[in-house]
Parts: structure tokens; C-alpha cells; sequence
């Protein structure tokens, strides 16, 4: 039986950020002292980080089949979207206002649609059925000649449902060809996806991919955009004009170091990661469905991310169950770590059709390198006392049928319905 190590922590997080590979922090340390020079500078030291910042691109770009002149350094993946949308919205402005994305996007997307709403763009948002995918029929159905953007996930931060990324591609390319139209061009958000799936920007069809270090046991604060060659964009940075003028401050080379070397090693340990982590994803999946009654899986169960676990537990909150499992020093999340700080359902389950109850029971397990049999075998061992503990305080008695939890009697304490399950007027 799994107990305790003194000092240890279960990091069952991944999704939100990992650990910086001690090789990626050997590849970076020299570039903070001995490195320092500009690489915008000609002489020795800016000639040398120079030469650095092109290995790490090519590190990254080989990695998807595209050009190293086709990547532009952001600070963020937040930053990298931002690109990706208004400077693509703003430079094609002429040839239509329609910016189609999915109910399931990171906010980092749907934010900046919403901001561009204001100067005059429109946003659709297409649905995701029950099986937390856009279909290709629905996205065909919703592009017209005003469509200039088109901007689905490769898989979303809370469940990391796998999108038909090259299905919706080949829809796209064949409306342009029958249009005889350049546009719309197609962006996914491969953040999440990146260190786990094959992202060759042909085979996918995309225009634009959006790609973070963090993710991927890299440096945070560093991110970047693939721009296909041809893409009619506007940066949103102005300045000195660095990377095609594109993205101008000077570039942060020990950072953008560290990211190609992260990339690098995702790619070489792939396919071993890959089948380690599903298998410990499905221990730690059989475990609680095995020792606690009454969970609900939340998104594609077979169509994900070989690390992601998200479940709805019934019957309890899952922020308490967060603090709980926080006391075995087990770290969880309950949704995305953008909307830890709101205590609002989490959109992208509601968008799956799941009752208010259900998402406010959800917890998201996401496994990384250092995840192990050992650390799996510590939650399913103390989770259902936990969980045990939290029922017996709790009002809620629901039911995993999805029909009747949705039309069944609300009864909460106090005899009052919660502000989020309330019914709009």
C-alpha cells in the first residue's frame, strides 16, 4: 500500500505548468553569464547568441514540419493567440469580419474575440457535441464568404478532448479551393498537445499553430507562433523591428534556449512518454472508478491527451475536495488554471451538457514525467476518504444519469439556489 514519502509532493498539475527539465536548465544556464550578448549585435557575443537562437528554432520547427522563418518568439502562448487573431483579424479586415472558434476555447482566445467584437468582427462559436468534438459537417456549415479566421484547440486545458484537427483543415482547404479565396486561414492552439501528439503543420492543414514552453517541462515566459509562409499578418509589438518585424524587443535567448532544448527531448521520449503516462492515467482512472461510487467522466474517453484525467465526483465540491487533497500534499486542479481564481462553473464542461451540479464536483488529474505507480497509488489510496467525508456534510444526493440530474430538485443548504444555477431572466 502507497504511503507518504516525508516532504514529498504528488504534482498531479501538468496541464497548468511542469518542471523544468534539468537538461533544458543545463542547455539555458550558460546563456544567462557567458552567452549574455544581444543577437542583434554583429560582433562575437551577439553572433553567438545569435547562432543559439537559430539551433533552438530549428530544434522547434524540425519538430513540425516548417521553416525556421516561419516562427516568431512570444512572450506567452497567451501572447502567441493574441498574434495569431487581431493580427490576422486587422491585415485581412478587407476581405471579411467573420472569425469562427469553438465553445470550448482557451480564454486566451475567446477574450481577444471578444475585444475585436468592438472593432466590428464577428465571432461564431461553434458547439462541441457529446463527445466534446467540433464536427467537420459544423464547420462547414458556418463558413462563408465573410470568413477570415478559423480557430480551434488541439485539445482543451480542462479535459484534453483531441480535436479533428486535420479533418477540419480539409474542410477548410476545400472551401478555399472552391472559392478561389486565400482566406480563411486556419490557427489551433497546440499548447497543451504539443509534447504528446504529432503536429506536422502539412498533415493538420493549419496556417497558424501556437505552441508553449511551459507545457513541455521548459522555461515559463516564452512562447511562440507558427506563421505559414504567405499568412497576411499585422503584428501587435512594434518597435525595432526584430523577427520579421513581426515581434520586435530584443530576444530572450536563454529562454528561447531552453524551449528548443524542451522540444528536442519531447519529440526523442514521445512515444515512450506517451504509453507510460496512459498507462498510469488508466491506473489512477480504474482506481477511483473502482473505490468511489458515483463519477462521471468528463470529455472524449478515448479521444484524449494520454496524461489528462478529469472526472465529476457527485455529491461534493470539488474546490473542497482541491484543499483536501492539498492537505496530503496531492495537487490537483478543478478546472484550467486560468479560472482558479473564479468560483464560476467551468464553461468548458457546461459546453459538454454537464449539469451545473456535475461540474462543481469535477477535479482535473494531469501527469507528467515525474509522475510514478507510486505517486498514482497514494490518491486512490486517501481520495475516497476524502471523499467519504465531504458527502457526509453535503445536501446533494444526484444521479450519474444525465437527463434526471438535470430536471431533478435542487436542495442546498439554506434552501437557497446558487447565483450560477440560477436561470437567466
Amino acid at each position: 500500500m502507497a504511503t507518504r514519502k516525508k516532504d514529498r509532493i504528488y504534482y498531479f498539475d501538468h496541464a497548468a505548468t511542469t518542471p523544468l527539465d534539468p537538461r533544458v536548465f543545463a542547455a539555458m544556464r550558460p546563456h544567462f553569464s557567458d552567452g549574455y550578448g544581444n543577437p542583434a549585435n554583429l560582433y562575437a557575443l551577439g553572433r553567438s547568441a545569435r547562432t543559439a537562437i537559430t539551433k533552438a528554432t530549428a530544434q522547434i520547427t524540425d519538430a513540425f514540419g516548417a521553416r525556421p522563418g516561419e516562427f516568431v518568439y512570444t512572450g506567452s502562448a497567451t501572447e502567441a493567440d493574441n498574434l495569431a487573431i487581431q493580427g490576422v483579424a486587422r491585415a485581412n479586415k478587407h476581405l471579411g469580419n467573420k472569425i469562427i472558434v469553438s465553445n470550448v476555447e482557451h480564454k486566451g482566445i475567446l477574450a481577444v474575440c471578444r475585444a475585436l467584437e468592438k472593432e466590428g468582427f464577428e465571432t461564431v462559436e461553434l458547439p462541441v457535441g457529446p463527445d466534446a468534438l467540433v464536427h467537420p459537417e459544423d464547420l462547414e456549415r458556418a463558413l462563408d464568404e465573410r470568413t477570415i479566421l478559423v480557430s480551434i484547440t488541439s485539445a482543451d486545458s480542462e479535459t484534453g478532448t483531441l480535436q479533428l484537427i486535420a479533418e477540419l483543415g480539409a474542410v477548410i482547404n476545400k472551401f478555399r479551393e472552391e472559392n478561389k479565396r486565400a482566406v480563411p486561414y486556419f490557427h489551433t492552439d497546440a499548447s497543451q498537445a504539443a509534447p504528446y501528439v504529432d503536429l506536422n503543420v502539412d498533415k493538420l492543414g493549419v496556417d497558424l499553430l501556437t505552441l508553449s514552453a511551459h507545457k513541455m517541462n521548459g522555461p515559463k515566459g516564452i512562447g511562440g507562433l507558427y506563421v505559414r509562409r504567405g499568412v497576411a499578418i499585422q503584428p501587435i509589438i512594434y518597435g525595432g523591428g526584430q523577427q520579421g518585424r513581426l515581434r520586435s524587443g530584443t530576444e530572450n535567448v536563454p529562454a528561447i534556449v531552453g524551449f528548443g532544448a524542451a522540444m528536442a527531448i519531447a519529440v526523442k521520449e514521445q512515444k515512450k512518454e506517451n504509453a507510460r503516462l496512459a498507462g498510469l492515467r488508466d491506473r489512477l482512472e480504474k482506481g477511483i472508478m473502482r473505490n468511489i461510487p458515483k463519477v462521471v467522466l468528463n470529455g472524449n474517453p478515448k479521444r484524449r491527451l494520454p496524461n489528462f484525467l478529469n472526472v465529476s465526483i457527485l455529491d461534493i465540491e470539488g474546490e473542497a475536495m482541491l484543499l483536501y487533497l492539498d492537505e496530503k500534499h496531492i495537487v490537483v486542479n478543478t478546472g484550467s488554471a486560468c479560472n482558479s481564481e473564479s468560483l464560476e462553473p467551468s464553461y468548458v464542461l457546461v459546453a459538454l451538457g454537464r449539469p451545473y451540479e456535475f461540474v462543481h464536483g469535477s477535479i482535473r488529474f494531469t501527469l507528467g514525467k515525474d509522475t510514478t505507480t507510486e505517486d498514482v497509488d497514494y490518491v486512490v489510496k486517501e481520495l475516497p476518504a476524502i471523499v467519504t467525508i465531504l458527502r457526509r456534510v453535503s445536501p446533494l444526493n444526484l444521479t450519474t444519469d444525465m437527463k434526471s440530474a438535470m430536471s431533478q430538485p435542487k436542495a442546498f443548504i439554506g434552501g437557497q439556489t446558487p447565483h450560477f444555477l440560477r436561470k437567466k431572466k
